[in-house]
């Protein structure tokens, strides 16, 4: 159960990228470019983690370090995927999408895609008609969970206005 560890690792992570991502780019203080100045060092943590922790792992275990071209292609296709899909959060965001919405919408919709994509190029034994109901209930009530948590989520409450304290007053010397 060791990869359901390594899931729930990626959920979490996943479902905090958003509102991480967003205060990031809030904390830019540059309302035209902190997205994109966000983005940016999102980039740079992926280099660390996603390219320097590998090549330390591959070099601890002593791996050969020949790969297909099938092999580095979909990877690469993988990897320009992901930060396309990043992009456009950051995008969307930019668009004035929230990121509970906006999150929301992305992790109701991917396993979605992600089903349907996986039946057209794998295809069920037996033919499409072959697919249990239950499969398609199960895209149904993803879809309409993302709108449900799109549609009813609750409003922070409003921002109270700032309260000027009195000048203190004025000392003659």
């Amino acid at each position: 159960m060791t990869w359901l560890v390594f899931a729930m690792m990626t959920v979490v992570t996943w479902g905090l990228y958003g509102l991480c991502l967003h205060g990031g780019a809030t904390a830019m203080q540059d309302p035209a470019n902190g997205r994109i100045k966000a983005f940016l060092l999102v980039g740079a943590a992926y280099f660390l983690i996603a390219v320097l922790a590998p090549v330390a792992i591959l070099l601890a275990k002593g791996a050969s370090w020949k790969m297909p071209g099938g092999g580095i292609t979909w990877s690469l296709i993988a990897g320009a995927v992901g930060a396309i899909g990043a992009l456009g959060v950051v995008l969307a965001f930019g668009a004035g999408g929230k990121p509970p919405v906006v999150m929301s919408i992305i992790f109701a919709g991917a396993p979605v895609v992600n089903a349907v994509v996986a039946l057209i190029l794998h295809p069920p034994e037996g033919g499409f008609l072959k697919i249990p109901w239950p499969f398609f209930l199960g895209i149904v009530m993803a879809a309409s969970g993302g709108y449900l948590v799109t549609a009813f989520k609750p409003n922070p409450p409003p921002a109270k206005a700032a309260v000027l304290a009195p000048a203190p007053p004025s000392v003659p010397r």
